[in-house]
């Protein structure tokens, strides 16, 4: 099966960028924005930490099964219609989460804001496949996350400052401002699936393809390393706003700056990938991501249960396991995409859904084994590393054997 488009394809245009980068942005900007929120959420709608960390389980579960059908609908009916639809979605679920009275309506409402938010991700990445063959692509997903890594920078600072000023529900009118304005930039990109490249077989058929990809050793390979990733980045994402605020005393307006250290590296490790990824190859780049996280997640557990340099200790650690990123889940997904070019959107949407899936574990154990601590944080975050390293091993040499050396393109 051919690759789809060339990797040598030309560079995209600083549009192009801006407007996708805008689109991968939409689960950082819906989770990392309200984090600061967390602890006063516990106060001002009467739940548990428990509770409230089931709002970001919630929203995890929309986002997972919400690509499930985002993305064959865009392998029918093109990028652009399925993307501003959830556009919409997004800004309806945020009105109603501004406008919850309790917990367990907030829950509800991050639901359906996570299912229309998870179309700018899912598409975004399909689009990128549109434009370019695999080591390109992966090029270009790694420039998405260096510029999209101002997203999760600057979102705790901001929601720590509306929370300075304000109730936490501006914070989910501050989205529905956001939704609106990437719909405007939206309507500016071109559709990149010409009719002659979509879909004819009935919806119900491309959705029963799902059945197929979980048989591809590679495609879910690639999806179960990423997915072990990201339960330990909800992990993260729950974990850490209780172990900062609550049990080292971190001032709300100052989480943000702790958390902006990990992106920093992100974006520091995403611009490092996209000088080598052509050169080398995703796979080569993606275990050396794999092994920086299996190493920052074990490193977490320990400094998490021992508590040996305390506040420090626990950042450190936690800082070269968010910046793996910056290696790892680009040619991940690279590498999925790469196996059915035609399926972009709904490969993209199947290893979307898995990784946010494994975030709704990752978060909702967090929550349920919480204990006013960081231990609970640092074994996940410890155990999944440890899994994500296995699986990417495992795909690796899958490929080897197959006859895909390192670098090869298809």
């Amino acid at each position: 099966m051919t690759d789809g488009p060339e990797n040598g394809a030309r560079a995209p245009s600083g549009r192009i960028v801006a407007i996708l980068s805008s689109l991968m942005a939409f689960a950082s900007i819906s989770t990392d924005l309200y984090l600061p929120a967390l602890p006063t959420l516990v106060h001002a709608l009467g739940g548990s930490q428990g509770s409230v960390e089931l709002t970001l389980s919630g929203f995890l579960v929309g986002f997972s099964i919400g690509q499930l059908f985002w993305g064959p609908i865009s392998d029918r009916y093109g990028r652009r219609r399925p993307i501003l639809a959830g556009l919409l979605l997004f800004m309806i679920g945020s009105v109603g989460c501004a406008l919850a009275g309790s917990v367990g309506q907030l829950i509800v409402w991050r639901v359906v804001q996570a299912a229309g938010a998870c179309a700018g991700p899912v598409l975004g990445r399909a689009i990128a496949r549109d434009l370019y063959g695999r080591d390109r692509s992966a090029q270009l997903l790694s420039t998405l996350m260096l510029v999209m890594g101002i997203a999760p920078l600057l979102g705790p600072l901001i929601g720590g400052q509306i929370l300075g000023f304000g109730s936490w529900r501006l914070i989910f009118w501050f989205l529905v401002a956001v939704g609106a304005a990437v719909a405007g930039a939206v309507l500016l990109l071109p559709e990149t699936l010409p009719v002659e490249r979509r879909s004819t077989a009935p919806l119900g058929t491309v959705i029963g393809n799902y059945a197929v990809m979980v048989r591809s050793p590679r495609i879910m390979g690639y999806a179960v390393a990423s997915g072990f990733y990201y339960a330990g980045i909800y992990a993260y994402l729950a974990g850490t706003p209780f172990a900062y605020i609550s049990y080292y005393h971190v001032p709300a307006s100052a989480y943000g700056l702790l958390f902006g250290v990990g992106i920093v590296g992100q974006m520091l490790l995403a611009v490092l990938n996209t000088f080598f990824v052509m050169r080398l190859g995703s796979d080569r780049m993606l275990s050396w991501g794999a092994m920086l996280v299996a190493f920052s997640g074990v490193w977490t557990g320990v400094a998490s249960w021992s508590g040996v340099g305390g506040l420090p200790g626990l950042v450190v650690p936690l800082f070269f396991f968010i910046s793996a990123n910056g290696l790892f889940t680009a040619n991940a997904v690279a590498g999925a995409l790469a196996v059915e070019p035609e399926q972009a959107g709904a490969t993209s949407a199947f290893v979307g859904a898995i990784q946010f899936g494994s975030g709704v574990f990752g978060s909702a154990v967090v929550g349920w084994l919480a204990d006013g601590t960081p231990r609970p944080m640092g074994l996940v975050i410890a155990i999944v590393g440890l899994g994500s390293l296995l699986a990417t091993m495992f795909t690796i040499r899958r490929n080897e054997a197959a006859g895909n050396r390192f670098g090869a393109s298809g």
